[in-house]
């Protein structure tokens, strides 16, 4: 209240128009205020009337401007009462607060006090109550520095990923105030103004100058003010690089490829780079911007001190590995968009580390199993040119996809390569022609595994760089670094898309035979005769020729590739693929007189534990006094058990009938 200069009104409040121009008796300071029209004020809000503090509140300083209203700060700069407050002067702003409304009340100017929410600020750290003051600071005029980062965006010279970020950043340019640089702390980049101690000249000057150039004093004190931090950040594209001096590095470095960062600071950061990089370079400090998003904790809350839910990343890398939180940080993730940090997705990343190490392990363990220095694609089977295929594409579309900075997408590609493609089938696809010594196939398949390992790695190190350059720098000698190797691209002759099809056909074949046994609860140590039958001579090619590490896969002690069914029992369980039916003797399966024995025996506990729970929910007392969970429970178990004994006489009536 003391430092109030006005009160506004609504323009089109009909209660204030006969006021509106008139002066008004401030009370304690009694001080004559005028009344003003103004739109800021909000109708509906108390009593449509607004005291106008312009020294102390922002919205009230732009008031004040647009009528020409007295500015008066009223406190100092350790929170007291300044000479302007009058009697309270030196008081404390609380204990002034105090005795103001005491005042108030026993001059019968208090009509009531009602509670309200407000948005006063208070620090984030000692909740102490934050008092806008006016004050004089140092200023950029921004009009003419945003007409070519403007322009930057829209002739195409600046790009933004996603690109719907370039509307928030030409909203911010196209509308920008002149911006406050000077900031009241201890350390940082002094603004470069002088005062002349005698005469008050204000000099600017790259360095301090020993004369006023008004008065001819000697005494001059630097303004004590630093530059804000986004003015010092701001240069730093071009200022780390020897500028202003034309340095090598500046020459090699400016302009940069891409600047990365998330979008939490696109105005204060990114902006103020391009701006001032065209002002003191002519050139945008960086041709993309790639904005990213925050990460949060698993409930989705933003990280901070304050919730406790932050996560120390040194404590994160000691217990899983640095590549393994790269990896999680990028999985999944697309531009623009805020991620979930969870524990369980970095040990997901560090198993998928084991599995990369263990295949390149397999690989070594092999390689002096053959020479493969003299292999040629001729040389190389079906599985081999099917994986190499699988890995030219890769290239392809992980390339492409980093390019267009869909970088979550590519390495969740990468992913599923290493892992299904090349781990749990190519790696199991091949263990019959390493370990058979009369293979004559072996070199072809140490030369692919290699290829593809290499291919692999390569495209991998950018998210996984410490586990990459080990496992590369273990495998060969032809390349110093992974990281300054070659980057893959995608050459016509590793296209084979005929051998794609052919394995496809094959690992289709496999998934149904593995379903199958599944259904039937047979243990993968349990070998038996596959038939495989088409009336297709292409079909029956194809699994001629895969026959080794089909058999592998599909569990088979034999496999017969036919083009009818003679031979195969009439009892013989079957599962369709295109063009080809594969067929497995049932009672290689199943022991069908010990499954009907376990089957029997299954189906008698199971009776016993349905009478139980039955019989415990049929006993009203039971109902009526036991907790309602473990009623519940019991709910659930007879539901669970009944279930599984019509499943149970379901396939005990199967085998019964055979």
């Amino acid at each position: 209240m003391l430092g109030d200069t006005a009160i506004a009104v609504h323009p089109e409040d009909e209660r204030y128009q006969d006021v509106i121009g008139k002066m008004a008796l401030l009370p304690i300071v009694n001080r004559e205020i005028p009344i003003v029209a103004d739109s800021y004020v909000d109708k509906e809000f108390g009593t449509g009337a607004v005291k106008i503090t312009p020294a102390h509140d922002p919205n009230d300083f732009e008031v004040g401007k647009r009528h020409d209203l007295e500015e008066i700060n009223i406190l100092n700069d350790d929170g007291t009462i300044n000479e302007n407050g009058g009697r309270f002067a030196g008081m404390d702003r609380y204990e002034a607060r105090k005795a103001i409304v005491k005042q108030l009340e026993d001059e019968g100017y208090l009509v009531k006090i009602v509670p309200h929410n407000h948005n006063v600020g208070t620090h984030d750290r000692c909740h102490t109550t934050v008092e806008p003051m006016v004050k004089k600071q140092w200023f950029v005029r921004m009009e003419e520095l945003a007409k070519p980062a403007i322009e930057a965006v829209k002739n195409g010279e600046l790009r933004f990923v996603p690109e719907h970020f370039d509307r928030t950043y030409l909203h911010w340019l196209e509308n920008i105030r002149d911006w406050c640089i000077s900031r009241q702390l201890w350390w940082g980049h002094r603004i470069p103004a002088y005062y002349c101690d005698e005469c008050g000249e204000i000099v600017v000057a790259k360095e301090q100058p020993t004369v006023c150039p008004k008065c001819g004093c000697t005494h001059l004190t630097q303004d004590e003010d630093t530059l804000d931090t986004w003015f010092s950040s701001a240069l730093w594209p071009f200022s780390t690089l020897g500028w202003p001096e034309q340095t090598e590095d500046l020459e090699y470095f400016y302009p940069t490829n891409v600047l990365v960062t998330g979008y939490d600071i696109i105005f204060f950061w990114v902006i103020r780079m391009v701006f001032s990089g065209y002002e003191h370079t002519g050139k945008s400090p960086f041709q993309d911007v790639l904005i990213h998003g925050l990460v949060r904790d698993e409930q989705g809350r933003k990280m901070s001190k304050s919730l406790g839910n932050g996560i120390d990343p040194l404590e994160i890398i000691d217990q899983y590995g640095a590549d393994a939180l790269r990896l999680t940080l990028v999985t999944g993730n697309a531009p623009g968009n805020d991620m979930r940090f969870s524990e369980k997705k970095v040990i997901a990343s560090r198993n998928f580390a084991n599995k990369v190490w263990n295949a390149s392990r397999f690989m070594l363990m092999n390689i002096e199993k053959a020479d493969f220095d003299d292999v040629t694609l001729d040389d190389l089977t079906a599985a081999d040119k099917w994986i190499l295929s699988k890995a030219n594409t890769l290239v392809k579309e992980v390339t492409e996809n980093m390019e267009k900075y869909d970088l979550g997408i590519a390495v969740g590609k990468l992913y599923d390569f290493i892992w299904e493609s090349f781990c749990d089938w190519y790696i199991e696809m091949v263990k019959p022609r390493l370990y058979n010594d009369e293979d004559s196939t072996k070199a072809a398949a140490l030369y692919t595994l290699k290829t593809v390992l290499t291919i692999a790695l390569k495209l991998l190190h950018p998210y996984m760089p410490f586990i990459t350059e080990e496992i590369f720098c273990s495998m060969q000698d032809e390349e110093e670094s992974i990281m300054i190797s070659d980057w893959p691209v995608f050459k016509e002759e590793y296209d084979f898309k005929a051998e794609e099809n052919e394995v496809e056909i094959i690992k289709t074949a496999v998934r149904n035979i593995r379903n199958l046994r599944a259904e039937m609860n047979v243990p993968p140590s349990k070998k038996t005769t596959v038939y495989v039958v088409s009336d297709m001579n292409a079909i029956l090619g194809i699994f001629e020729r895969s026959k080794v590490f089909f058999a592998t896969l599909g569990y088979a002690s034999e496999v017969y590739v036919q083009p009818d069914q003679s031979g195969i029992a009439d009892d013989a369980v079957s599962t369709v693929i295109h063009d080809a039916v594969i067929y497995i003797p049932f009672a290689e399966l199943v022991d069908v007189e010990k499954e009907i024995a376990r089957l029997q025996k299954e189906a008698a506990r199971l009776a016993g534990e349905i009478k139980r729970a039955s019989g415990m929910l049929n006993n009203q007392k039971f109902v009526s006094k036991a907790p309602a969970q473990k009623v519940e429970a019991e709910k659930k178990k007879l539901e669970k058990y009944t279930a599984m004994a019509a499943q149970v006489e379901e396939r005990l009536q199967s085998l019964l009938i055979r």
